[in-house]
């Protein structure tokens, strides 16, 4: 048995020091809470955007039947979706800004 500490147990160590000092109230961690929009608050954001389900759906990227689940409440969006449905709620231009840029011939990595 070697008592060497390797680099992956040292950042392991680290991070449960992080953890521990959390836990115990000496310091704060990141984080970001995305909202969960109810069936109504969807609604509301897209009448307010004065679209059609199919025109929200197309001008940002999201399948209609999805859309309208959410809207009826039969599905909840995905953590994904609700990211989206906060930036669409808060600059809905820059998501159309976005979704209006080319992709590159290649991502980075791709060949």
């Amino acid at each position: 048995m070697t008592t060497e500490r390797t680099g992956i147990g040292q950042e392991i160590e680290t991070a449960l020091g992080e953890v521990l000092g959390h836990v115990r109230g000496e310091s704060a961690l990141p984080c970001r809470i995305v909202d969960d929009p109810n069936a109504k608050r969807i609604v509301a954001l897209r009448k307010r955007l004065k679209l059609s389900r199919q025109k929200f759906a197309d001008r940002f990227g999201l399948d209609v039947r999805a859309v309208q689940d959410w809207e009826q409440g039969r599905r909840v969006p995905d953590r994904a979706a609700r990211v989206l449905l906060t930036v669409i709620d808060r600059d809905p231009e820059s998501v159309v800004r976005a979704l209006t840029v080319g992709l590159p011939e290649s991502l980075p990595g791709q060949p």
